[in-house]
């Protein structure tokens, strides 16, 4: 970003997202300084920059979601669309190096790169860096892909970083021989916490949504059936001590999912939003724990 005037003797730039201030006169010329001038801290050039730096936070972190949204829902992104929005910068950061699967299931690698005609690249599993131009991409949620923990290797001589999680998201397969009529699973429940409330803040720290008494996520699958998996967290504004509950699955009426019934995305999302939960649980200490 251009450096800006601001007062008499000093420029001001957003540096890696924070304000920063040089000389702009005499011998320092041209030097970043350490802190912000006193003479700046009210200037409304800086209050400016501040505003937009948190402006274009807001907007990293909206792509972030979308993008996860996006693969989580198993929906198909039109790569017009993604062409459109790649010279942005926080969009491009979410997106760059995801895997994404072309119409022709064979189509799929790393996307590197998009251009203003609709062209992707990207870096097969063989490889090589290859055009594409379908006319939409899924970013397939990892449960998805088959030979997982090969992509992965592959992924990490390529030195592979996702701003979005998806080849390294904790996943779970559902089991088989489940009950036909089981509705709930407890493998995370009885996760005590100090009260309710802190319960309730770690699932909004996560991303996920809290309402009434339950923490919960939802997820399309591939027809575009939404499964919403839900956690119970205790009675709203109730603040004592309280525990995780079971996790199950409700449709898009609230009607409970039968697990046998819950597709292979909602399961994962589900599990790991119980298991998220449960790791921030209070951990007894001593002989008695």
């Amino acid at each position: 970003m251009a450096w800006l005037a601001a007062g008499e003797g000093y420029e001001i730039a957003l540096v890696e997202g924070r304000v920063a201030a040089r000389s702009a006169s005499g011998r320092a010329a041209g030097r970043q300084l350490k802190t912000l001038p006193k003479a700046l801290k009210d200037h409304p050039e800086v209050d400016r920059l501040r505003r937009l730096a948190d402006w274009l936070d807001r907007h990293e972190a909206s792509c972030v979601a979308q993008v996860d949204a996006w693969m989580v829902s198993s929906l198909p992104v039109p790569t017009a669309l993604i062409a459109r929005v790649w010279p942005d910068e926080a969009w491009q950061r979410a997106l760059r190096d995801l895997a994404v699967v072309g119409e022709d299931p064979q189509e799929a690698g790393f996307l590197r790169d998009a251009t203003a005609t609709g062209e992707l690249k990207v870096v097969n599993l063989d490889g090589e860096t290859v055009r594409l131009s379908p006319r939409t991409v899924l970013l397939p949620h990892p449960v998805l892909l088959p030979d997982l923990e090969d992509v992965r290797d592959f992924a990490a001589e390529l030195g592979i970083e996702q701003r979005v999680e998806q080849i390294h998201r904790p996943t779970w397969q559902k089991p088989a021989g489940l009950a036909e009529s089981a509705t709930e699973v407890r493998d995370y429940a009885g996760g005590s916490f100090p009260t309710r409330f802190s319960l309730a803040a770690r699932a909004t720290a996560l991303g996920y949504r809290v309402s009434g008494g339950y923490a919960t996520c939802k997820v399309r699958d591939g027809a575009g059936r939404a499964t919403e998996a839900a956690v119970w967290i205790g009675e709203p504004y109730y603040d004592d001590e309280t525990s995780t509950g079971a996790l199950n699955w409700h449709d898009e009426d609230g009607r409970a999912v039968r697990l046998a019934e819950v597709g292979p995305v909602a399961w994962s999302e589900g599990m790991r939003m119980a298991a998220a939960l449960y790791a921030g649980r209070t951990i007894e200490e001593g002989g008695d724990a």
